[in-house]
């Protein structure tokens, strides 16, 4: 896969995640956290969003709930360069009906390069880096490069164009 770079702003727009059990403890994070938070835009699966919303000051653009489309939803803003961290507080212990979804997210956001937390303790590590504060150069997939090179593959062997149209 060829790749290109993006530029992660140094206000970050940061997804905001929770399986039902972490619930509490990423709204107990997300509390503690409040202040630098606030600096950035800040986007959640619905449940967790309006959690957010109704215990603190953070401003949450918040999405469907995630096993009913919510995650789908976030992955396309993760793909799309929409997203700049991944802060999923889940539950490695209890199975969720919608693991697939939640693997996704995490192929997702390793694919486009941008980070992960899963826990308050990589939470912190993560926003209170020095990089967190900063506009930084990351590389990530060139969708563009792969899409030309699929079409471009798939008119080679045999998809003859006139019959396209």
């Amino acid at each position: 896969m060829q790749l290109t770079t993006r530029t992660m702003p140094q206000q970050k727009r940061i997804a905001l995640v929770a399986h039902d059990p972490c619930k509490p403890d990423l709204l107990n994070w997300a509390i503690d956290n409040q202040a630098a938070l606030e600096q950035h835009t800040i986007y959640a699966t619905g449940t967790t969003g309006n959690l957010l919303q109704a215990h603190t000051r953070l401003s949450v653009l918040a999405l469907m709930s995630g096993s009913i489309g919510g995650d789908q939803q976030l992955g396309y803003l993760i793909a799309s360069g929409q997203i700049d961290v991944l802060i999923f507080f889940w539950d490695p212990l209890s199975a969720v009906p919608h693991h697939s979804d939640v693997k996704a997210l995490m192929r997702l956001a390793t694919a486009w390069n941008i980070p992960i937390a899963s826990n308050a303790c990589s939470a912190n590590f993560l926003i209170h880096s020095s990089l967190f504060e900063q506009a930084l150069e990351i590389t990530v997939p060139d969708s563009d490069a792969f899409l030309s090179s699929r079409v471009s593959h798939v008119t080679q062997h045999g998809v003859h164009t006139q019959n396209l149209l």
